[in-house]
């Protein structure tokens, strides 16, 4: 359930149904089982099928498809048409405030940049007031550096507006920045909800924490002084019997690296990402993990190191089926 006011991110891998979950929420397809509500009122269920025109939902699409024969404006107010002359008007004044297009209302699609249609595509499915907003990987279009400085502007938009909104992407960044609660899809199934936090922290499958960030698994067993794991020992409780195998989920920030000539690791491959480089490492019993460090630390191809597990918080367990726990 969405709560009101609140942004929904939904993410997935291709093909897993996320732009299905939007179609079935928008009436453009009839759901095979199940019931779909939209603020207090049944759309969609085995008796009742409301069809798009009359949920009050709005999109915003891949494709912006703004009408390029349309002024910014006559874009906006194109889905006004049963309001009065003045009332479509001031809404669109209104609503092009809210978007920061206001002195751009005479402007024809193609004088915009992408993401000023992105922008008009948006007021135009905030203005007819929709109690839901549905967005379908909406930067997809842009470049990185639009694309960040958008999702910024549409993410205020969208607090400003106070509507109740479903953002669907397949990039891990932009869910955790976009989402109150973060929806992981796979295969059709929800795999968990939960906040940005819960599902990036505390993932409770292993699907979820493979997807969600780059993720390393390396065995464990629990112990009584907690997961015991060939790069050190977590003291941490986990929800499995003494002497149980497991898999703990490692992230990059999770792992420490320190040169060593003694060490029986060794750096495989160094990535500089700008205030940090990554490293992967291959381990004594030939495993690989990652390890984010600090820019001014240069390990070439080679180096002898010592990884240490030290990452500040409980980190992820999985039983051999796949089961989670912290």
């Amino acid at each position: 359930m969405v709560q009101p006011g609140e942004i929904l991110a939904l993410i997935g891998p291709s093909g897993c149904g996320k732009t299905t979950t939007l179609r079935l929420i928008a009436g453009f397809e009839r759901p095979d089982a199940g019931r779909i509500e939209i603020g207090d009122r049944v759309v969609a269920d085995a008796q009742t099928f409301v069809p798009p025109e009359r949920r009050q939902v709005g999109m915003v699409f891949q494709i912006y498809a703004l009408f390029p024969h349309l002024s910014v404006a006559d874009n906006v107010t194109y889905g006004l048409h049963r309001n009065g002359r003045q009332d479509r008007s001031a809404r669109m004044r209104e609503i092009l405030d809210l978007v920061g297009l206001s002195d751009l209302h005479a402007r024809m699609p193609h004088q915009l940049s992408g993401g000023q249609q992105q922008r008009v595509a948006l007021a135009r499915a905030l203005a007819p007031r929709p109690n839901v907003l549905l967005l379908d990987e909406p930067f997809s279009g842009l470049h990185a550096g639009m694309r960040e400085q958008v999702r910024e502007d549409v993410r205020g938009i969208l607090r400003e507006s106070g509507i109740s909104a479903i953002f669907v992407t397949h990039d891990q960044d932009e869910a955790l920045f976009m989402g109150d609660r973060v929806a992981v899809l796979n295969a059709g199934q929800l795999e968990q909800v939960g906040t940005p936090e819960e599902v990036f922290g505390a993932p409770a499958t292993r699907f979820v924490a493979e997807f969600m960030g780059k993720t390393d698994f390396l065995p464990g067993e629990v112990t009584v002084q907690g997961v015991l794991t060939e790069i050190g020992l977590l003291d941490q409780p986990a929800a499995f019997p003494i002497g149980t195998p497991v898999e703990v989920a490692f992230r990059p920030d999770d792992v420490r690296l320190i040169p060593d000539p003694a060490g029986t690791a060794r750096v495989t491959e160094r990535h500089f990402k700008g205030a940090l480089n990554m490293y992967c490492v291959r381990l004594s019993s030939g495993r690989m993990i990652h390890s984010f460090q600090a820019h001014t630390l240069a390990l070439a191809p080679g180096t002898p190191v010592r990884a240490v597990a030290e990452p500040g918080h409980a980190l992820a367990c999985f039983a051999l089926n796949g089961v989670g726990a912290k």
